[in-house]
């Protein structure tokens, strides 16, 4: 019996989810987009960073915490994390 096909949408969403848990992450800009093929797939996910937030750490984050939850919650071998900071949150008011 195959295994249960899960939609790139439904992946994408389960993307976006675990990037928004990591620290240093304010949101997405738009929707993660997953391309999968047989039993990998490759993640691309568009994140605003917080003001202050260090963009080299925080996008390593993203990856391995994307990878971790979409392979696990659809049981596929994710080849590829991108992770596009498109933009940078406001500074916080001046006192």
């Amino acid at each position: 019996m195959d295994a249960p096909v899960i939609s790139t949408e439904v992946l994408g969403r389960y993307a976006g989810d675990a990037a928004q848990e990591v620290e240093g992450v304010s949101g997405l800009t738009r929707d993660a987009e997953v391309t999968h093929a047989d039993d990998s797939a490759g993640v691309a996910v568009y994140v605003e960073l917080e003001w202050g937030a260090a963009g080299e750490a925080v996008a390593r984050s993203v990856q391995e915490r994307v990878a971790e939850y979409v392979g696990r919650m659809a049981e596929l071998d994710i080849r590829s994390v991108d992770v596009v900071v498109e933009r940078v949150g406001t500074p916080p008011a001046k006192r």
